[in-house]
């Protein structure tokens, strides 16, 4: 077998062979001629080393070893958000996840220095049609894993790709950064809100479900539907907290004489959140509980309720609503209702725990009646809409925005 090798000495006049090929395609006489004069100016004129960077990439690890590392680093701590603080255990889980179903199927073989800004366009391209699309069993019992594409699926594993790429970077496993400069697909998320029609469909929903049994197709009686899931849902519309803040709120969080309530690790940090007097009444029905004790608790086991989501979905089919309605959709409809009454921005922010700098954080402790004010009327509205009373009249009042002549 006949191959083509050049031989040269580095700048510390080190002796290198370097074999660029056997003959065949591409490596006829004339390309292997042109590829010697190409290490020979990089050894001589740029100083470069090929021999020495074809071992490296050769020794290099694998994207999938590398996602391993950053892992195992942000599970130990070691890599800190933007606001100095570790990863949340929430979002942990969905950074392995997309990397076992998109970036280690499509890309874990590949030496890290090897992958090129055309690779990572092939691999965002290849996730939005569906190539790693898939279903199969979770570790639950009874559980079913759906593993979708799409644009959306792909920008955002892109953007963790990025982020593990940053991290071999600061390693300095790479001198290049790959996935920047990759434009990724628009986020189109829909600002999707509850009409009118919709507030009543919820309300419809929620009450057929309170203490009625679910049928079987069998004609006999079933279960009920779980009441904390009931009572979650309820308050998650007066509040528009985050589901999982819900889920994970404790007795000993709250204050329900002062109306307020300290989330001690949230999204955006600990959080001092008002309640509405319609929140309260909710939560004094339940309580109160040992302060260790959830709120809303699954019905069975010591952790959080899981089973949340496909339990709302029994709620918004009760009343007939459409399926992308989501426990999220009655967060933006709570902003939006409260934007409809008039109430200021920065009133917002603070009902729904958005980090908005300093000038939010004074607010928040501050102003604590007006933002009660503020909880109420928008509590207050959603109530009516839920008993099918349609749009309220808005009213001046407390962190209303008013024009100034």
């Amino acid at each position: 077998m006949v191959s083509y090798f050049i031989m040269y000495r580095t700048q510390d006049d080190r002796q290198r062979r370097f074999t660029i090929g056997t003959h065949g395609a591409p490596w006829t006489p004339e390309t292997a001629r042109t590829k010697a004069q190409q290490v020979l100016m990089a050894a001589k004129i740029e100083g470069e080393d090929p021999q020495a960077e074809k071992k490296a990439k050769r020794a290099a690890a694998t994207v999938g070893e590398l996602c391993d590392m950053y892992l195992e680093d942000a599970e130990a701590g070691r890599l800190l958000t933007r606001r100095g603080i570790a990863k949340k255990a929430s979002t942990l889980a969905t950074d392995r996840g997309r990397v076992e179903t998109h970036i280690r199927p499509l890309m874990g073989t590949m030496k890290v220095p090897s992958v090129t800004r055309e690779d990572v366009e092939s691999f965002m391209h290849k996730i939005a049609e569906g190539a790693t699309k898939k279903r199969e069993k979770s570790g639950k019992k009874r559980g079913v894993s759906h593993v979708r594409g799409g644009k959306g699926t792909a920008s955002r594993t892109v953007g963790l790709l990025s982020a593990i790429f940053t991290y071999a970077q600061r390693k300095r496993m790479i001198s290049d950064h790959p996935v920047r400069g990759v434009i990724r697909y628009a986020d189109r998320r829909r600002q999707r809100r509850l009409s009118d029609d919709e507030y009543a469909a919820l309300g419809v929903g929620l009450a057929a479900l309170t203490n009625a049994p679910k049928p079987r197709k069998d004609g006999k009686q079933g279960h009920m539907m779980w009441p904390a899931a009931i009572h979650a849902a309820r308050f998650l519309a007066l509040t528009g907290w985050r589901s999982g803040e819900a889920l994970t709120l404790r007795w000993g969080m709250l204050d329900l004489p002062r109306r307020t309530a300290r989330l001690p690790d949230t999204k955006t940090g600990e959080s001092v959140r008002p309640l509405a007097s319609a929140a309260c009444d909710l939560l004094r029905k339940l309580g109160p509980g040992r302060a260790d004790a959830l709120v809303f608790p699954p019905s069975r086991g010591d952790g959080i309720m899981s089973g949340f989501p496909t339990l709302f979905e029994r709620i918004t089919k009760a009343g007939g609503l459409p399926k992308d309605v989501t426990p999220h959709i009655l967060r933006h409809s709570f902003a939006s209702l409260a934007a409809d009454l008039g109430c200021s921005e920065l009133a917002i922010a603070a009902l729904l725990g958005h980090r908005s700098g300093s000038v939010t954080a004074r607010y928040t402790h501050a102003a604590d009646d007006v933002l009660l004010a503020v909880a109420d009327r928008v509590g207050a509205a959603t109530l009516r809409k839920m008993a099918g009373e349609g749009s309220a009249e808005v009213v001046a009042g407390p962190g209303v925005q008013q024009e100034v002549a």
